[in-house]
């Protein structure tokens, strides 16, 4: 049963690395519900491991495919689960680098990057809709409204329009993640 789990993780995130266009942020819905679906994660665990994710070293992907297959299977879980999400890219990567050198410059190739772009960009933004309405609405009938997250959700939005139209892009990333986190220990553990 043990080695079923393994094939479930591989090949799980094998088709999340195969069918994930626009990057990490693109794969979530991607992982959410193959996670949500295979019983592994919760919706609200899932919520908590993206932050974790996006706040620890690495890409996200590799680090959501490697706490879950950690979760379900341990060491082995989390190695599988890693090597499926990274192994499509990679071999992708290789086969045009190493073989279609001017594959890329192809103007139908653009013309398909192209196309994918837009997709890619409002896959992301729905996906961070429906985060902070999960953050903001987390019970099922929506009774409960967290006016905190709402609050923390503004400032940090404020915060980032902020930061980016005074050219600090550079700290944009580390700065709103201390921000938040601060911000969470002041609203949610005092």
């Amino acid at each position: 049963m043990l080695s079923m789990i393994y094939l479930q993780l591989l090949w799980a995130f094998l088709k999340v690395g195969l069918f994930s266009f626009g990057g990490a942020y693109g794969a979530i819905p991607l992982i959410r519900d193959i996670v949500l679906s295979n019983g592994w994660l919760s919706d609200e665990i899932f919520t908590y491991f993206i932050a974790v994710s996006e706040s620890t070293p690495g890409p996200i992907m590799v680090n959501m495919a490697t706490y879950v297959g950690s979760g379900q299977a341990g060491f082995w879980g989390a190695v599988l689960a890693t090597i499926g999400v990274v192994l499509p890219s990679f071999v992708i990567i290789l086969a045009i680098v190493s073989l279609l050198g001017n594959f890329i410059k192809n103007k139908y190739v653009q013309s398909v990057l192209s196309g994918i772009r837009p997709c890619s960009i409002g896959i992301v933004f729905a996906t961070g809709l429906y985060m902070v309405a999960g953050n903001v609405l987390p019970a099922a009938d929506a009774a409960h409204f967290d006016w905190q997250s709402l609050l923390i959700t503004c400032i940090l939005i404020g915060a980032l329009l902020w930061l980016s139209k005074n050219q600090a892009q550079g700290f944009l990333p580390l700065a709103l993640i201390t921000l938040s986190a601060v911000m969470g220990i002041a609203l949610y553990a005092l």
